[in-house]
């Protein structure tokens, strides 16, 4: 059963009797920070009082897993336009413990949509086309060692400035503890790294082709 008809009868309420009032703010965050977080439904409140942000303080993004899967998908493009559109300064990664992203496999993943009822045929003419689905619905294992990979991904990118720090951080989902695992320092030099996006530039632009075919 849908929520629509309640959330909309709420918001003609809100707009109404102007609730929006405090909320009012800027596109440019207050404290000059971006946030990549997970999209875990403990951390909406609790993430921004565990970390005494306010609305208008912070741009903050969200995945599963507060993942940067490639150098060149969405998360990335939205973390650069923080910081060169949106005057950004700094960003952080922030992840959490009992994470879904966990040991999720993939098979589990496909084995839903099926019962969705997406076809055998779709799974397939993607995975001929050349995508990773394997790769793409499985998760990690150690969410610092997650949080620590995307801080190097977006660390090292060619187009990340070098005077942007990047931290690293994992916050408990009852308590809102932060435990740190990067503080601002880069994990790879940007020589290696650019060899790194080159392959995965051209890895991406064989699978769109392929695609194509």
């Amino acid at each position: 059963m849908s929520n629509i008809n309640e959330i909309l009868a709420h918001n003609r309420t809100f707009v109404k009797e102007k609730h929006y009032v405090p909320f009012q703010t800027t596109k440019y965050p207050d404290r000059k920070i971006v946030i990549l977080t997970c999209m875990d439904t403990r951390l909406l409140e609790l993430l921004p009082k565990a970390l005494g942000i306010r609305n208008g303080d912070a741009k903050v993004i969200k995945n599963a897993g507060a993942v940067v899967s490639h150098p060149f998908g969405s998360i990335m493009r939205s973390i650069l336009l923080a910081i060169y559109e949106l005057r950004a300064k700094e960003v952080y990664v922030i992840g959490h413990h009992e994470c879904g992203m966990a040991n999720l496999k993939s098979a589990n993943v496909l084995e839903s949509a099926r019962r969705f009822g997406i076809p055998e045929q779709y799974i397939k003419t993607l995975s001929d086309a050349g995508i990773d689905l394997n790769g793409w619905l499985t998760g990690f294992s150690s969410i610092e060692e997650s949080i620590a990979n995307s801080v190097s991904m977006i660390r090292t990118h060619p187009l990340f400035p070098e005077s942007v720090p990047v931290h690293g951080l994992v916050i408990h989902p009852a308590t809102g503890q932060l435990d740190v695992v990067v503080e601002g320092e880069p994990i790879l030099p940007k020589e290696g790294a650019t060899a790194h996006l080159n392959s995965e530039a051209s890895h991406l632009q064989t699978t769109i082709e392929r695609g194509n075919e």
